[in-house]
Parts: structure tokens; sequence; C-alpha cells
């Protein structure tokens, strides 16, 4: 009986475990925030935590759980390779100050944005108005605010 219900619990593990990476790339894909199909409007997802980011290349292109993004480099694309998840950034691209404020996705402008704790964060910044310079007013309470609604929309 025992030999029985491992069978079955290793078929449904594997059953879930193959359908999860198609579901989180058609959930990725619904609610980030592409342009053209691509990530951060282009940028090196590992320029930022290099000191500034800089645009990629459309030949230097990797997809990690059914997004794209673009690299300015070989070495960049391979580092995202290896552990994508460092590299991603919160709340899909969002502006991370309008999800914690109101729970809306917002564009950003790829050029403003804060590495916290490992994580990149990026922010809208047109028409007077940086919303980094508002979140680092409260940031830990935003931060707080839009992890939880975040999490509502990305289910």
């Amino acid at each position: 009986m025992r030999y029985l219900i491992s069978l079955f619990l290793i078929a449904f593990a594997t059953i879930v475990a193959t359908h999860l990476p198609a579901q989180n790339a058609a959930l990725n894909t619904k609610h980030f925030n592409l342009e053209k199909g691509v990530a951060l409007e282009g940028y090196d997802a590992v320029s930022y935590f290099s000191g500034k980011p800089i645009k990629g290349k459309p030949s230097n292109q990797a997809t990690s759980d059914g997004v794209n993004y673009y690299f300015a480099n070989a070495a960049n694309k391979d580092k995202f390779l290896k552990n994508p998840d460092a590299y991603k950034p919160a709340y899909g691209g969002w502006c991370a100050y309008a999800m914690g404020a109101n729970g809306e996705k917002v564009e950003v402008n790829p050029e403003t944005y804060k590495v916290i704790n490992g994580k990149l964060y990026l922010f809208y910044n047109a028409f007077f108005n940086n919303t980094l310079t508002t979140w680092n007013k409260d940031e830990n309470a935003l931060k707080t605010k839009a992890d939880k609604n975040w999490k509502n929309i990305f289910k």
C-alpha cells in the first residue's frame, strides 16, 4: 500500500512540476512590463548591478519564464542565465512606487532605479514627477504594500 501511495505522490509531483513553468511563463508575459516582448525596455538586467544600466542587444537575448531579456554582452547574458532570479526586476518591472501606493502597473523610466538588498526596483520619472524621490521618503512602508499588492496581481 505504501508503495502505491509513493508512486501516486511521485506521479502527482511530476505532473505539477511540469506544468508550473508553463503557468509561470503565461503569468509573466501577462503581468510583466514588456515593450515589444522585451523586459526592461531592452536594458541589460545585469548592468543595473554594475552601477549604470546599459542597453542590451537583440543578438544577446535570453529568455527566462517566458520573458525575453537583452544583454550588452555575452558575459552578462551568462551571469543572468546562471541565476535569473537575482537580476529580474521587482514587480515585473513596473513602477515600485505606484505598486506600493496604489497597487497599479505604471510605466517606468528604465534609468530611474534602485537596488535594495540585491533586488532591482524601477520607477516612473517624467513630467517633473520622479517617484523614486517619493519612494525614498517612506521606502519600508511602500515596499511592504508593494510586495502585498504584487502578490495579489500575480495570481
